[in-house]
């Protein structure tokens, strides 16, 4: 590999960088709306959860969840675990307004693909995490 070969790579990751810390801190912010109309109780929220049937309770742990999230996003080390578990949190949503609500799967969908970004990006931070916790 020659020196420019490095030097057009590193700009290339250097690039990915900034465009994935961009999208991170979008997202963090647009999973922060979320969990705040969850915890004030605002529509479309509150329907979606009532229709749910499982109670207040259910609505408040996804928030918080979120939320969780949010904080793993713009932590570097936890960014992508954080993207993967809301991931999982927008694969339940989806199914939720395809099964109960019957219409509006645009937006979790976008939302879980564009945290499967994240993810998928920080794959090799994930990997780093996993080693160092199981010692590997």
């Amino acid at each position: 590999m020659t020196a420019s070969t490095r030097t057009e790579r590193s700009a290339g990751s250097r690039i990915a960088n900034v465009g994935l810390w961009v999208l991170q801190v979008v997202m963090a912010a647009g999973f922060l709306l979320a969990a705040m109309g969850k915890f004030t109780g605002a529509e479309p929220s509150a329907g979606t959860f009532d229709a749910i049937g499982i109670g207040d309770w259910f609505r408040y742990l996804v928030g918080g969840l979120e939320v969780v999230g949010v904080v793993g996003l713009l932590v570097p080390r936890l960014a992508g675990p954080a993207a993967l578990a809301l991931s999982g949190l927008m694969v339940g949503a989806s199914l939720t307004q395809l099964i109960v609500v019957g219409s509006g799967v645009a937006l979790p969908v976008t939302m879980l693909v564009l945290s499967l970004v994240i993810a998928w990006g920080r794959r090799s931070g994930t990997a780093r995490l996993w080693a160092a916790l199981t010692r590997r």
